[in-house]
């Protein structure tokens, strides 16, 4: 047998190394970090020094991965969010999975499924995304907000069929889109006054958007 048989070069992407692994987990701390930091003090009060500290980081590293502040804006405002995205995609397959007739067929669980994930996403652990994108939009650049809006547009498309199923059915008597404009204004606003330790939940609040929005059948 040949002594100097080739090592065949294994396909597919090469693996990750201990290295790449460990920069893609400081980016994603720089990331949250930030996004709790904006939320609570504001972008423009933030500094990247304050950043680095959050992820516990030496004060010039943020920009290793980042060449702004302006761009770790835009990476928590993508990566908010994708994640809703597939957050709400995945509630929408759980609810198909059910056999419940309200939850599997009927338009008005269809559309508690989309209130629950969305006050999840707004209110629940690691929810300082969204709030940033919906406030401190001002601060990134145009292209920017385009792909968000596209973002946006996914996220918010599967709501259409939802609500023009309850309009059909007379439970809801608003133009669809500006129903849909108005229910997202006013979920999203819930970010600035909502508190759990005053008394209500978010499961009690969403019960109450449903009620506030559409009408059981009749």
């Amino acid at each position: 047998m040949d002594q100097h048989v080739a090592h065949k070069r294994p396909r597919g992407r090469p693996r990750k190394t201990v290295a790449d692994r460990d920069d893609g987990n400081r980016r994603q701390q720089l990331i949250a970090g930030a996004a709790r930091l904006f939320r609570r003090k504001g972008f423009d009060a933030t500094s990247t020094r304050d950043i680095a500290a959050e992820a516990g980081m030496q004060s010039g590293s943020p920009f290793y991965h980042f060449k702004s502040k302006g761009a770790l804006l835009y990476a928590v405002m993508e990566a908010g969010m994708r994640a809703a995205i597939e957050r709400q995609g995945t509630a929408l397959k759980a609810a198909a999975l059910q056999k419940s007739e309200q939850i599997g067929q009927d338009p008005r669980g269809l559309l508690a499924v989309l209130i629950q994930n969305h006050f999840d996403v707004l209110l629940g652990p690691g929810s300082d995304f969204i709030p940033v994108m919906l406030y401190e939009s001002r601060a990134i650049t145009a292209r920017q907000r385009a792909t968000l809006a596209t973002l946006q547009g996914e996220y918010e498309a599967p709501w259409v069929p939802v609500l023009q199923a309850l309009h059909d059915a007379g439970q809801l008597r608003a133009d669809v889109k500006l129903a849909r404009l108005l229910i997202f204004g006013a979920l999203n606003w819930s970010v600035q006054w909502f508190d759990r330790r005053k008394g209500a939940t978010v499961d009690e609040l969403a019960a109450a958007a449903l009620a506030l929005f559409v009408q059981e059948k009749p």
